[in-house]
């Protein structure tokens, strides 16, 4: 009888190697002095103080946040167009903006890449998408796993999942109970579809409309998978320069991700007893890609709602004296916004005015 080896039941070690030599360069260009060597190691280590005066916190209370997210079935988009270097993007996009809703500072993620079998060149390809997104949300990417489960995920799945860790001054917590009448709404627009509905996505688009993944559509201008694999937009960078900015003052009085459940459901998240939010509808150009959707798939207005950020993907909540100070901060750093909407006093909720 032939002797049973991890390679015959779908595991090869040695590929497993070489798939994990190719990692290293893509996480060390993501560290800055606060990570602490150690490759190799069973854990990464970070210092959350530095004694030079460019890395310097010194944090009088200092409040770790943390955060974890997927990227949901978008891989499958991915996978359909054989390009899987955007999603590592969105994975560290879905966290390090939850993180930011704090007002935290994101410090390092972890990556888990879950597999069917060893593919050096995919599993780069992810991570360095992964890796992009750490350098744009100025956060390092201090390790990870990959798992390789052959009966548990058909040949040429993934998943992918991720997880963040911020800090915050305890005096500096962004939590939404500083919201009063009088605030006003700035939208942050989105990239796109982000990371969220794609279950809807996939079923107007492949099941209803019949689209191939490189059909070019005349409307978007540009191919279905360029439409719907367009990473989402990381806003640590802009925002924490508006958060740092005002130094006595705490301008920013809440901070919403727009994800699943569109824009009143999250925003709804932070808004405290006694007043009521109110944005206007038409305040804010909704990008093609939504109104694209919604006709190919003949989607009520109302589901739209409910499911997309419809072209909002960050808002905040600001105090009405800065609120056009935070308007040309955010402009400044290539961030545009829109004004869409204000607090007033009423039973806690967010409707359309």
């Amino acid at each position: 009888m032939a002797k049973a080896t991890y390679k015959d039941a779908g595991v090869d070690l040695d590929v497993y190697r070489q798939s994990m030599a190719r990692l290293p360069n893509l996480l060390h260009r993501t560290y800055s002095p606060r990570v602490m060597p150690n490759d190799g190691g069973f854990a990464g280590l970070f210092q959350l103080d530095f004694a030079s005066a460019l890395f310097a916190r010194r944090y009088e209370q200092p409040v770790l946040v943390s955060c974890t997210d997927g990227v949901g079935t978008k891989l499958k988009v991915a996978s359909l167009a054989g390009r899987h270097d955007t999603v590592g993007i969105d994975l560290v996009a879905m966290s390090v903006n939850d993180a930011l809703c704090t007002g935290a500072e994101p410090l390092f993620f972890l990556d888990y890449v879950a597999m069917a079998h060893d593919d050096p060149q995919l599993l780069e390809q992810i991570v360095s998408g992964i890796s992009a997104g750490c350098l744009q949300a100025d956060c390092a990417l201090l390790g990870g796993e990959t798992a390789i489960m052959p009966e548990l995920y058909a040949p040429g799945d993934y998943d992918l999942a991720g997880f963040c860790v911020g800090v915050a001054e305890r005096t500096k917590l962004i939590d939404g109970s500083g919201i009063s009448p009088g605030d006003r709404v700035l939208g942050i627009p989105s990239s796109g579809l982000h990371s969220n509905g794609f279950s809807l996505v996939r079923k107007i688009v492949f099941d209803i409309a019949g689209l191939k993944i490189d059909q070019h559509v005349d409307e978007l201008g540009t191919t279905v998978g360029e439409a719907l694999l367009e990473p989402t937009r990381i806003y640590v960078r802009p925002v924490r320069r508006v958060l740092t900015y005002y130094k006595v003052k705490k301008v920013v009085h809440g901070i919403a991700h727009i994800t699943g459940g569109g824009l009143r459901e999250n925003l709804e998240r932070i808004v405290p007893e006694g007043v009521q939010v109110r944005i206007e509808r038409q305040s804010w150009p909704v990008p093609p890609v939504f109104t694209w959707l919604e006709k190919l798939g003949e989607v009520e207005p109302d589901e739209m709602e409910r499911v997309f950020n419809l072209g909002i993907g960050l808002v905040l909540v600001v105090s009405p004296h800065y609120a056009e100070s935070i308007r040309h901060q955010l402009a400044d750093a290539g961030l545009e916004s829109h004004a869409i909407g204000e607090v007033v006093e009423g039973p806690r909720s967010v409707v359309w005015a």
